[in-house]
């Protein structure tokens, strides 16, 4: 266990000083902060628009950090050929990997509630200078830990593509199954539509194994003041958590298997 947190803590203190990470949390807060010029222009509909473009910045940058540092994660350490220094020491292989999620984990974790934090400022602040007081938008921190645990799951994709081919196929295999995940509802509507009993399974098939990344979109929600149910907050962490242990072990797997001479 204090490998894993060694090498956790050595992977998080590479990724904050990645030059992408802070252009990425630089342009973040940049719009953030549009968001408090939008409001203004908007005709009272501030407490509609902040969350909503917030929680959305939130996601999108969160992904781009989760798809383009995840995958570089292992193929960086085999580059520069860190990985067999590391490897013949007393470290397992399934430790670097976890080690390796858990140390993007912590700076996401960061990045999240640097940018949450700044949506609920800004929430508050317009609200005050519109003088309807001071208000916290406590709602929306639910849908901020759901955001959290979609990023979470897409680093474990992203780990998973990186454990066996080149960053550039890993990034487009993370987006394509992004893309996929995120329009796995229209699978099941496929699948209650089509007449084809053969096509229906073949569709339900995909639509259960397939990440289903709308269960973590609650972003128009709360924006329109809706408050996520507790059971829901549950069966996306569960869901999250399952899903996530899975993807690991596969990852684990097919990198014990990665022969690096």
């Amino acid at each position: 266990m204090s490998t894993i947190l060694v090498i956790a803590q050595n992977t998080f203190r590479e990724s904050v000083r990645d030059k992408v990470l802070y252009n990425l949390l630089i342009f973040a807060v940049l719009l953030v902060i549009s968001s408090l010029l939008i409001g203004e222009l908007s005709l009272n509909q501030e407490n509609l628009i902040i969350p909503r473009m917030g929680l959305s910045v939130m996601l999108f940058f969160g992904g781009l950090i989760s798809i383009f540092i995840g995958t570089g994660l292992v193929y960086k350490e085999i580059d520069k050929r860190t990985i067999y220094a590391m490897l013949a020491k007393p470290i397992g292989r399934s430790e670097f990997i976890l080690g390796k999620f858990l140390g993007l984990s912590l700076t996401l974790l960061l990045n999240c509630t640097i940018m949450l934090t700044g949506i609920l400022l800004s929430f508050t602040l317009l609200n005050y200078i519109n003088d309807n007081g001071i208000l916290i938008a406590w709602t929306i921190i639910p849908a901020g830990y759901l955001i959290y645990l979609e990023l979470l799951l897409i680093v474990a994709i992203s780990l998973l593509f990186s454990s066996f081919s080149s960053p550039t196929l890993a990034i487009i295999f993370s987006i394509i199954l992004y893309l996929i995940g995120s329009l796995n509802q229209d699978l099941k509507l496929f699948a209650e539509t089509i007449p084809s009993v053969t096509a229906k399974y073949i569709a339900l098939f995909f639509y259960y194994i397939l990440p289903n990344f709308s269960n973590f979109n609650y972003i128009s929600f709360v924006s329109h003041g809706g408050k996520i149910p507790i059971k829901d907050l549950l069966a996306v962490t569960t869901y999250t958590i399952v899903y996530t242990a899975i993807l690991l072990l596969a990852t684990i797997t097919i990198f014990q298997k990665r022969n690096f001479k």
